[in-house]
């Protein structure tokens, strides 16, 4: 069997599309150069605990990119998802409840309501872009700003009185304690069913097929026969459910909640989407992509605070990192 040759332009295309995880895995690189204590497996299970939240909310929003869109409400709906679970999560004889007399439910009550919230959010969002033809970055920007006040509004009621909560139950927190093989966190386990389910999901069903060809030419689905806005409206139901579910796992990961988690979760995880080659302009955009995007992301961040970069810095790297992205995301697609 021939091995055809690489060309110049080949080598070139690849660079172009693999640049920014080229200068990312040589940041990575140079953070082990200088603090070779990085390379341990106490720091690697580190990040693939902290990886597994913002897996789960890359893997939603990787499905509103792949409309064209996005979802500026993601991160509050991880927020509101992480106060709601948890006000309804408390041990019974904890001293400040959020709800005074309320028995313990069974713990699958409150996940199901809270997902249940955030895909009705969901539902909203893609009515506004199908029906009322929004532009997603409008409807999710001004959904954002309801969700949040929401969330505060709710946080605030007495006797709460926008106190962070806490004393959640075992049979919650029990999803992050549980290592598996010892070490492990079970939000890993959690996060790797998810990837496996999104790619089944865009790989092998008809729907997924669908969100691509929607995403890549929404008036050939049309003349195709597609009901697009069947389409984007239940891709946005699915995408709130995974930051709702991102949500619930923070509050196993922390053990409490306040209003202001889940803020800007969704540029953390538009960025590890964009960086793993899901394109901004819909239809294009892989699994595996967004795993590497994901992972890079938080390589980078643990890095930069392991060898102790000053968070100030961190922020900036970050955003060159982002604008990086987008450009070269522009510029293949030009």
């Amino acid at each position: 069997m021939k091995i055809k040759e690489l060309t110049a332009k080949d080598i070139k295309n690849i660079m172009m599309d693999k640049a920014l995880i080229i200068v990312l895995v040589f940041m990575i690189i140079g953070i082990i150069i200088i603090e070779p204590s990085f390379l341990q497996i106490r720091v690697l299970t580190d990040i693939l605990t902290q990886s597994a939240v913002k897996m789960i909310c890359a893997l939603g929003l990787m499905f509103a990119l792949l409309l064209g869109g996005t979802d500026l409400s993601g991160g509050r709906q991880v927020g509101l998802a992480a106060v709601m679970v948890a006000s309804l999560s408390q041990m019974a004889d904890y001293s400040n409840k959020f709800w005074p007399g309320l028995p313990e439910l069974p713990i699958i009550i409150p996940v199901i309501m809270t997902l249940a919230l955030v895909a009705v959010i969901g539902a909203v969002n893609g009515f506004m872009i199908a029906k009322l033809k929004m532009a997603p970055f409008i409807a999710t920007f001004g959904m954002s700003t309801i969700v949040y006040g929401i969330n505060c509004l709710y946080f605030a009621k007495k006797p709460n009185n926008s106190q962070p909560i806490g004393g959640i139950r075992e049979d919650l927190t029990v999803l992050s304690s549980f290592k598996v093989f010892g070490q492990i966190s079970f939000l890993v386990v959690i996060a790797v069913i998810a990837i496996v389910g999104v790619w089944f999901l865009l790989n092998k069903t008809v729907f997924g097929k669908n969100i691509y060809i929607v995403g890549g030419n929404p008036e050939a689905a049309k003349v195709s026969g597609i009901n697009v806005s069947k389409v984007i409206i239940t891709v946005f139901i699915i995408e709130s459910m995974f930051v709702g579910l991102a949500g619930i796992l923070e509050v196993a990961r922390t053990g409490g909640a306040n209003s202001a988690y889940g803020n800007a979760y969704e540029f953390d995880a538009i960025s590890s989407c964009v960086v793993g080659g899901v394109s901004l302009s819909g239809g294009v955009g892989k699994v595996s992509g967004v795993i590497i995007g994901v992972l890079i992301f938080t390589f980078i961040s643990y890095g930069l605070a392991y060898i102790g970069v000053n968070s100030n810095w961190q922020l900036i790297v970050k955003g060159l990192i982002i604008c990086s992205a987008v450009a070269l995301d522009m510029r293949k697609n030009s």
